[in-house]
């Protein structure tokens, strides 16, 4: 299976590139993020007009990641990307999650390189917005408001973006270029990349840069037209993720002295190296401080959560958001029914809607939801895995769809209880070679709504990039490691809360339960696939070691259940899944991506990734 990977540096001299690298391009509400832009316009063109000017910066946050938008090719990537990793497999065997699995990709022929291009493309649109836009033109007055000192305002725009693209390279790519100004043919055939570890470091730089300069305002005062803007407090909460992953074992080694003294990285983080964990605790308590100064707090009404099927945590997904306090930044929505035909199970058919169900959340996952009781399920006596639904975590119920979930429109006849039972009249059970149906006896919930299939009409979905419940985890990570207990208790105890869980107290928190918390909290949300990898989780363990282990502890064998016996009383066979039963994971090979072997044949200074 092959896939053409276009180069960032073949198409270095456009002015910019067209959009629609990562794929499904999205609508998004009524704001200047809503302007349309020529891309074959000449800079003296577009720079010289304000609208033109506003519409070039409006089309670089097209290169933000979404991983909902590609959903719109449900042949190839129409499923969640947690499917590259233990929470989930593919139903469709076309997707190319799958093949991530099982590592069967090299740097010439893989499949999802494009955030390669993604992000160097906007982050080449992000230097050409900083040397050609004029104050003149986009004009830089002081008044009231949202456009005060607009020119100023918009640059520190476009220096967070770069900042946010750079740090989605180091995501997949690790060592990173840092890109600056806009490169000639020359300069980009001779980059080279700088440690990873370094450009997390510098990222957080770049976002001390924006923060201080104030130009940017902590939060929109008229979010309906500026929503999807990135803010001052996203600034925060990227500074924050950057320093934890920078703390993080993948990359807390990974730095060059030099790069102090040549000024990559800032002078702030001088002693970063004996002090990493400080660093990200302290970006996580100050984000959480700002952000929250600032309005942003957990979905939901403190002290009394709504934990039903569909309460406050499932509504964080299902929602305008746009009137959301919870979410810091998100991409544009698109209404769509494309997410619920491709998440619902098979057997909810209605009139002129056909889900196909093809992301399959594993037993592993559902495992890591813990009892009510706050314990694993291995160390509850009242668990009992033949009612195995019963007394769990909510967000269980809110996030997948299992044996006996019901769902379906208020107040609508077609609601009914999902049936995964083997052979079941009307039941959502399909053999394999179907369009959709289940590997492992589940589908994922998140982000569908509650439908009239019968009459179903077009939700609003986007992607979130930054949401509070990040930063409350972060700086419980961040603080347990650096012997900050009852602190990292606090953090993780307000997320639990929402959920309607019991809180962990300074006796039983471990890294482990911060683990899981983050993986039950974020399931579906595209953190797995980088927490294990930072973690180097797969440095622990093999496929054989860990078979004597709960699933929920096991990253390489991926399991489900086979659901027999009746409506009332189904019984459950728990093993591994039917199909994608199983990660390869080659150390350090797939800690990382390639990079597209078409860039390193332009840059070889840029090198390759090791075991590619």
């Amino acid at each position: 299976m092959k896939k053409k990977i276009y180069s960032y540096i073949a198409n270095i001299a456009i002015t910019l590139p067209l959009l629609g690298v990562a794929g499904g391009m999205m609508t998004s509400c009524d704001s200047y993020l809503d302007k349309e832009f020529d891309a074959a316009q000449s800079d003296e063109k577009v720079f010289g007009d304000e609208t033109m000017t506003r519409g070039f910066l409006a089309n670089i946050y097209n290169y933000m990641e979404d991983g909902i938008g590609v959903w719109n090719d449900d042949q190839r990537t129409g499923s969640s990307r947690d499917c590259m990793t233990d929470n989930s497999v593919c139903w469709w065997n076309l997707h190319y999650y799958s093949y991530i699995q099982t590592d069967s990709y090299t740097s010439n022929n893989h499949t999802l390189l494009g955030f390669w291009n993604t992000d160097t493309y906007g982050i080449r649109a992000c230097n050409q917005y900083m040397e050609k836009a004029d104050p003149t033109v986009v004009g830089n007055a002081a008044r009231s408001g949202d456009d005060n000192r607009l020119y100023d305002r918009t640059i520190q725009e476009a220096k967070l973006l770069r900042a946010l693209f750079t740090f989605d390279l180091v995501q997949w790519f690790g060592a990173a270029p840092i890109i600056t100004k806009v490169l000639t043919t020359e300069e980009a055939h001779a980059m080279t990349r700088v440690a990873a570890g370094d450009v997390l470091l510098w990222v957080a730089g770049q976002c001390d840069e924006v923060i201080s300069s104030g130009a940017l305002p902590m939060r929109y005062q008229n979010e309906a037209t500026n929503w999807g803007r990135v803010n001052g407090c996203m600034a925060h909460a990227l500074k924050s993720r950057a320093l934890l992953y920078a703390a993080s074992p993948l990359n807390a080694n990974k730095h060059d002295a030099a790069n102090i003294e040549n000024g990559i990285v800032p002078q702030a983080y001088a002693n970063y190296s004996s002090q990493a964990w400080q660093y990200a605790k302290n970006a996580a308590e100050t984000a959480l401080q700002v952000c929250s100064a600032n309005g942003y707090q957990l979905n939901g009404t403190k002290g009394n959560y709504d934990t039903s099927s569909e309460g406050d945590y499932y509504k964080v997904f299902c929602c305008d958001p746009t009137q959301s306090d919870e979410i810091i930044l998100s991409r544009s929505t698109w209404q769509t029914l494309q997410v619920e035909k491709l998440l619902m199970p098979p057997g909810f058919t209605g009139s002129g809607f056909s889900p196909v169900g093809r992301t399959n959340p594993t037993q592993n996952l559902v495992d890591a939801y813990e009892t009510i009781n706050g314990l694993p399920i291995d160390q509850d006596p009242e668990y009992n895995p033949q009612n195995p639904y019963a007394k769990r975590d909510p967000r269980l119920d809110q996030t997948i769809f299992h044996q006996g979930s019901f769902f379906g429109a208020a107040g609508n006849s077609m609601g009914r209880s999902v049936d995964v039972r083997e052979g079941a009249t009307d039941g959502d059970y399909r053999e394999e070679g179907e369009a959709g149906g289940t590997y492992t006896g589940y589908w994922q919930k998140k982000y569908v709504y509650n439908i009239d299939r019968n009459n179903a009409t077009l939700q609003t979905h986007f992607w979130i990039l930054f949401r509070y419940a990040e930063l409350l985890l972060n700086a419980a990570e961040a603080e347990f490691q650096t012997g900050n207990v009852s602190d990292a208790v606090a953090h993780i105890n307000e997320v639990r809360a929402r959920a309607g869980m019991p809180g962990y107290t300074t006796e039983n928190l471990t890294m482990e339960r911060i683990q899981n918390e983050r993986r039950v909290e974020f399931a579906f949300e595209d953190h797995r696939f980088f927490d294990v990898r930072r973690w180097k989780l797969y440095d622990n363990q093999t496929a054989a070691s860990e078979l004597s282990l709960p699933y929920y502890k096991q990253i390489y064998n991926l399991y489900g259940t086979v659901i027999k016996g009746t409506v009332d009383s189904p019984t459950y066979e728990y093993g591994l899944s039917k199909a994608h039963n199983a990660i390869v994971f080659n150390t350090p090979k797939n800690y990382l991506f390639p990079l597209p072997y078409t860039e390193v044949k332009a840059a070889p200074g840029l090198g390759q990734n090791e075991g590619w």
